[in-house]
């Protein structure tokens, strides 16, 4: 639920200030030099939607012994360095920091202690990736991304000799993503300003399983990769 609502708020957020470029009378072209440069840099702040995509050994599973995630909004901030291609076509690299918190609800656990782990992440995450833009209209301009990622979580408790059975949840260290998304840039008078949203998906499992064979936390996952979804508020 966390996740469509966030999705709303960025799909509105982004229609309503391309509207008002659209439709603006102002039509003086800010900056117009600024896409000609071979390099540039800026920084973003953003939010971020953590989730995961769970796999099970037991296909046979509903609502009473599906493992439940719930997002909770964390925050993003970071750096950019873009580099120009051609006038449609840019290379970027976006290194940032990702907090975020995901709860697991695992089922058949009458105790809160048992049922309950909060999966609390930090992120560093390491982007490369394809912008793809249509052709300036008047002071926006809007693209698309894709590319590939690398992230480390900090927070892994992959080397952790404890697991569930001591309340702690593990995850691996290291994870590769692929990511695609979309936003609009805009010029203003002394600076481009470009709200973004993107959709990131693990290629891997992220999944330590605990020491015991038949673990009831994770014995019956086959595979757990993060799913993500973040909006970016890019200055440069």
């Amino acid at each position: 639920m966390m996740r469509h609502v966030f999705l709303i708020v960025g799909f509105l957020m982004l229609g309503q200030v391309s509207h008002a470029q659209l439709f603006s009378k102002e039509r003086i072209a800010n900056i117009e030099n600024f896409d000609k440069r071979f390099l540039s840099w800026g920084y973003f702040l953003g939010f971020n939607s953590y989730d995961f995509k769970i796999e099970y050994n037991n296909q046979i599973t509903d609502e009473l012994t599906d493992i439940s995630v719930e997002s909770q909004l964390g925050f993003n901030v970071g750096l950019i360095g873009d580099m120009r291609i051609n006038k449609y076509v840019n290379l970027r690299l976006e290194p940032g920091l990702y907090f975020t918190q995901r709860n697991l609800r695992f089922p058949n656990f009458v105790e809160e202690n048992d049922a309950l782990r909060e999966v609390k992440s930090t992120y560093i995450h390491v982007p490369l990736l394809v912008k793809f833009s249509t052709k300036r209209l008047n002071n926006f301009k809007p693209f698309v991304v894709a590319g590939v990622s690398r992230s480390i979580n900090l927070s892994s408790n992959e080397k952790n000799p404890e697991d569930n059975n001591e309340g702690q949840f593990r995850m691996t260290r290291g994870t590769n993503y692929f990511e695609v998304g979309f936003g609009i840039d805009f010029y203003l008078y002394y600076f481009k300003f470009t709200p973004s949203i993107r959709g990131v998906f693990a290629m891997s499992n992220e999944l330590v399983p605990d020491d015991d064979p038949d673990s009831p936390w994770t014995s019956n996952i086959s595979n757990m990769a993060t799913r993500g979804v973040f909006i970016n508020f890019t200055f440069q």
